[in-house]
């Protein structure tokens, strides 16, 4: 069976913790910032770990992460 290829979009945008949980980073952080709240703005700048869900699909698109 050959090798399965990475995803390479979702490998730049999705890296794995240490448990094997997947970690993103939060959308809308990058323009238009003047309307957003410092407390929004903050929040933003956090990771956050997929849902089980989403980690389902993360498992295929990375197969050796």
């Amino acid at each position: 069976m050959p090798k399965m290829k990475t995803h390479r979009g979702a490998a730049k945008r999705i890296k794995a913790t240490g448990t094997g949980k997947f970690k993103r980073h939060h959308a809308y952080a990058s323009h238009i910032l003047g309307k957003k709240s410092p407390k929004r703005k903050r929040n933003l700048r956090k990771g956050v770990v997929l849902s089980a869900a989403d980690a389902k699909k993360c498992r295929r698109l990375l197969p050796y992460l």
